[in-house]
């Protein structure tokens, strides 16, 4: 613990949240963040996220105890709150006892945070606002994560920078906040930890990793893109409020704005209801990027990345990753 003595002071209380011996959460990537990314990380020192996307309960179950199989170390579940059997998959959680639960894609429905708590769960959300965020840490999330636009997958639409300085000042003093979106270095990593962050997390540079399951030709597109290639998906009808998502630009990211146009007609002509059109765009994204990821379909799949991909060049062991992250941070906190 020494090597780091600059960073783990001001990571302490994100270590002592999570348990971990570093506070870098790896963001839950769907189809990347299983069972051996997420093993790596949290035995890296880190902590690794398990993305459930659109995993059934039963699909969960084994994800969690595969995972176990590979690593002691404490790592987490992320669920998204529009899954129809989200209490379903909580109750896996809960079996399995696992320390915490990241509720993405949404404002956390009705009851459960307290039905994570219940198994003795710690609840992670996100928050686009400042207002939100207070409301969400008043009524039981334990700690928050705000994510900028720059990061890879679904983005809210204001950087990372800005809600830093919004959100830290008002919130460090008293909460655990973890900041995303961007962070390809450890230089950034000592930024936020000095404006009161308690740790960070980063998927973009973990997703090529040695240990990665993604498909060599998706690890290719990620060494060959810079950042301004990352680009975020276009919403084509005001109607259908799509929460944007960042990926690398390909056809798939054209079939997208398509698919869009189809659901909003069956809205129009009356077809399908609003949240069945979501989770047929949800669906969409599911799809594209199992074929990205597991097929190695770089023209159609959906290739989510970050802004940081530019400084993501070569596949190397996530043990060497977070070394040289900790390495920057330190060497820039003791300039």
């Amino acid at each position: 613990m020494a090597q780091y003595p600059k960073t783990h002071a001001l990571m302490q209380r994100g270590i002592d949240f999570l348990g971990s011996e570093h506070a870098v959460l790896c963001g839950a990537m769907s189809w990347v963040s299983e069972r051996n990314l997420v093993a790596a990380i949290s035995n890296a020192g880190g902590f690794g996220v398990i993305a459930c996307g659109a995993m059934t309960p039963e699909l969960l179950d084994t994800e969690i105890a595969a995972t176990k199989a590979l690593t002691s170390k404490p790592f987490g579940v992320n669920l998204i709150t529009m899954h129809p059997m989200l209490f379903d998959l909580i109750a896996v959680c809960a079996k399995h006892g696992v320390s915490h639960v990241v509720l993405a894609g949404g404002i956390p429905p009705k009851g459960s945070v307290e039905a994570i708590k219940a198994f003795g769960g710690k609840v992670l959300v996100f928050a686009p606002t400042l207002a939100l965020a207070k409301k969400l840490l008043r009524s039981g999330a334990d700690a928050l994560v705000i994510e900028g636009s720059e990061a890879g997958g679904h983005i809210g639409p204001v950087a990372t920078s800005v809600l830093a300085q919004e959100f830290l000042p008002a919130l460090a003093a008293e909460h655990v906040v973890f900041v995303a979106g961007g962070i390809g270095r450890g230089d950034m990593i000592a930024a936020y930890l000095e404006m009161g962050a308690s740790g960070v997390q980063l998927g973009t540079r973990f997703a090529c990793a040695t240990e990665s399951i993604a498909h060599p030709a998706f690890k290719q597109a990620f060494f060959r893109a810079n950042a301004r290639d990352a680009v975020a998906s276009v919403q084509v009808d005001p109607r259908l409020p799509v929460i944007p998502v960042r990926a690398l630009k390909n056809k798939g990211t054209e079939e997208f704005t398509a698919k869009q146009r189809e659901v909003a007609q069956l809205l129009d002509e009356g077809k399908i209801e609003m949240g069945e059109a979501q989770l047929q765009i949800e669906h969409f994204w599911a799809g594209a990027l199992r074929r990205a990821v597991i097929d190695g379909d770089v023209e159609s799949g959906s290739i989510m990345a970050g802004q940081s991909v530019g400084m993501v060049t070569k596949e190397e062991p996530v043990a060497d990753i977070m070394a040289e992250l900790m390495a920057e941070a330190e060497a820039a906190l003791s300039r």
